[in-house]
């Protein structure tokens, strides 16, 4: 073959390869509307009816656990609810804004303002301590800012809940609302209908093969934020 042809025919297969690939800003997910209500920790309430399981894939080799979350939004914030199978609750922290992330957790991150590099970050832990925090990214370098005047209509919920059989636990749950209020000023507003914001979601897991998953799939860390997917309000 010769050398031209060949060179075009490497260049046909690496434009194709490409076009091929997927952007992760194009992976939309819906986010429909709620009306505001109380948190169980056990998704009881009817409200999450109105939506879907998402599945989360594992990011990390160990623990195969099945782990799934499910978004909505009303006038006043987000809701989020994740399963989260597992055989073994790995979590001793009993505190709030504390390094949860170094035992069993759930995560979500919302980067609503596309021309600033910050982005707003929320764990939960089975003992429902939580983590809040707003994100400046630099290139990589990044370390969050906890809430100021973290009070009224600022202040999150959150509920968690532990499931067992016969005396073995077999999944937890936990659910959280994030007011927009707290999102301020990295939001100017409640989002409207078909506004995107990019985000993903994550769990991390400490058996004896500690295990992470996400919505998303990921590179270096979950602070890969340019690999968000994108949710969309319906």
């Amino acid at each position: 073959m010769k050398p031209i042809i060949l060179k075009s025919l490497i260049l046909l297969i690496m434009t194709a390869t490409i076009k091929g690939q997927s952007n992760p800003a194009d992976s939309v997910l819906p986010v429909f509307s709620c009306n505001d209500f109380e948190l169980a920790g056990d998704g009881s309430s009817p409200e999450w009816n109105k939506t879907s399981w998402q599945e989360m894939k594992q990011q990390r080799s160990g623990s195969t656990y099945h782990t799934q979350f499910k978004i909505l939004y009303s006038l006043k914030g987000i809701y989020c609810l994740y399963d989260c199978e597992d055989n073994k609750i790995t979590a001793t922290m009993k505190g709030n804004n504390l390094d949860l992330w170094n035992e069993d957790v759930i995560e979500a991150f919302f980067w609503a303002d596309k021309s600033l590099t910050v982005y707003f970050e929320y764990e939960l832990s089975p003992l429902n301590y939580e983590l809040v925090l707003m994100v400046p990214n630099y290139n990589g370098r990044f370390l969050g800012w906890i809430p100021w005047h973290y009070e009224g209509e600022r202040v999150t919920r959150h509920a968690v809940s532990v499931k067992k059989e016969n005396e073995k636990v077999t999944r937890w749950l936990g659910e959280f609302f994030i007011p927009y209020e707290l999102m301020k000023p990295m939001i100017a507003a409640a989002p409207k209908k078909g506004e995107k914001w990019r985000a993903n979601f994550y769990r991390i897991d400490y058996d004896d093969r500690p295990g992470s998953w996400s919505w998303m799939p990921i590179k270096k860390n979950f602070h890969d934020f340019p690999l968000f997917g994108t949710i969309e309000f319906r």
